[in-house]
């Protein structure tokens, strides 16, 4: 396409709440409320709480608040913390083909919204608009699991955040051509660190640089202007085996966060291993005792980086195929006291991990959508239990029960508020549309206090 930054540039900035259909709304209501309340629960943590305090030492304008820790910084600052915050439970809506497109584009609508006085409404908006443009590449460029050089939000987020940023900035689409080649000059976010702390600051990272390029772009800051299409560009780099403009600039014919949905995450871990928790906590069922087990066989796609027979602390753990396996046969349930290094290193978990076994299929597709995982226990009579997960709660295309999310969502909000704080709080989020200019203040105000209990 000739010039396909500005293209597509031009067809994102037409787009306004009121072009917005119910069905969509409805649906980026639902995620936001989802991502706002895991970010409450993440703030708990200690990576988020670190972040913090190195953003309060830095100082700078008191525009935005960052939730849970009772305080505002810039709205770079906000966005960053909120960011990994959102992330580090590993916890948000999962993006088709996948991705974390929650976390790169709440926490910057957010935190604009609120420094600069916007209503939610435009929230709304700008969230639909930056979900979208993440789904549209992934779409368009249908990456290998494992092909992009970076961990994919580092790749993609830096989309969505800068499309939500230039929504609530009123950017004109030059001025996004120009955001696009500045943000993804900062794309990254290394695989290694994956199961470490470093991994939320993805998120945080790709929020900071879409929501400041869009302030730079605003300023008059260029890039090349045509960073899609360009020699050594967004496209050429990360995309070089094929990209489907044509599905680019579908933007929005239908929202992918509708069709074909978000999954909605029920276990804090990297997606896959959803797969493996939900056929061992099938399988438990039929466990008398834990304590016979002698023998667990997973069969797994293969999926490299979440075959970890021995993860390092507990945190590691949410990207481990057989430490969730056996946490699940273990406790019946999988929360976020199952990746605490107390956890990881209690004598019954370093029993059973040394008798779990994988086998990695390569005939068992790799794509979330279409993956499965088998496993197999032992007892110490003989006998055999085999379960196999082929579509784990939440999954794309599949109905999730507005009261099951409704019980994530409040158990998350539970981190930090009392019951009746929390429903306030997610009284909010469900008539965000109706949210004055004050009304958004007094929501994030709301956010800033939830550190207040447990202290």
């Amino acid at each position: 396409m000739e010039n396909a930054t500005l293209a597509i540039a031009q067809r994102v900035s037409r787009v306004a709440y009121a072009d917005l259909s119910a069905e969509t709304i409805a649906m980026v209501k639902r995620l936001i409320a989802d991502g706002v309340a895991v970010a409450v629960a993440g703030s708990a943590e200690e990576p988020p709480r670190i972040l913090a305090e190195h953003a309060r030492a830095q100082g700078g304008a008191q525009r935005a608040t960052l939730w849970g820790f009772g305080f505002k910084g810039t709205a770079a600052q906000a966005a960053f913390v909120n960011a990994a915050s959102m992330h580090v439970l590993d916890f948000e809506p999962m993006c088709n083909p996948p991705t974390h497109a929650v976390s790169p584009t709440v926490p910057v609508a957010f935190a604009l919204a609120e420094a600069r006085h916007v209503n939610g409404r435009e929230i709304i908006a700008a969230c639909a608009k930056g979900f979208e443009m993440q789904g549209r590449v992934l779409v368009a460029a249908d990456p290998r699991r494992g092909s992009l050089p970076f961990h994919t939000p580092g790749v993609i987020g830096v989309m969505g955040s800068t499309v939500a940023a230039a929504h609530l900035m009123q950017l004109k689409p030059a001025q996004l051509a120009h955001a696009f080649g500045i943000a993804t000059s900062r794309c990254g976010g290394l695989s290694a660190n994956t199961g470490s702390m470093v991994k939320c600051t993805h998120c945080g990272n790709v929020a900071q640089a879409g929501l400041e390029a869009a302030q730079l772009a605003a300023r008059g800051f260029t890039a090349n202007p045509d960073i899609f299409g360009a020699s050594h560009g967004y496209v050429d780099t990360f995309f070089k085996a094929h990209f489907y403009y044509e599905l680019l600039m579908q933007f929005g014919q239908p929202y992918r966060c509708v069709d074909p949905g978000m999954a909605i995450k029920f276990y804090p871990s990297k997606y896959p291993t959803h797969f493996a928790i939900a056929a061992a906590l099938d399988a438990r069922g039929a466990v008398p005792d834990p304590s016979r087990i002698r023998a667990v066989k997973l069969i797994t796609p293969e999926i490299t980086d979440a075959n970890r027979p021995q993860p390092r602390i507990g945190l590691e753990g949410k990207f481990s195929f057989q430490y969730v396996a056996a946490a699940a046969l273990l406790d019946g349930g999988i929360g976020r006291d199952t990746f605490t290094d107390e956890r990881r290193f209690r004598a019954d978990m370093l029993a059973l991990l040394g008798q779990i076994t994988i086998t990695q299929d390569a005939s068992i597709p790799r794509d979330t959508r279409r993956m499965q995982v088998t496993i197999e226990v032992t007892l110490d009579d003989g006998t055999t239990v085999s379960r196999t997960c082929l579509k784990p709660p939440g999954t794309w295309g599949e109905p999730i029960p507005a009261d099951l999310h409704r019980a994530k969502i409040r158990e998350c909000l539970a981190q930090r508020f009392a019951a009746d704080e929390a429903e306030h709080v997610l009284d909010k989020l469900d008539h965000l549309e109706k949210l004055s200019t004050p009304d958004v203040a007094d929501l994030c105000a709301m956010l800033a206090c939830g550190s207040l209990k447990n202290q």
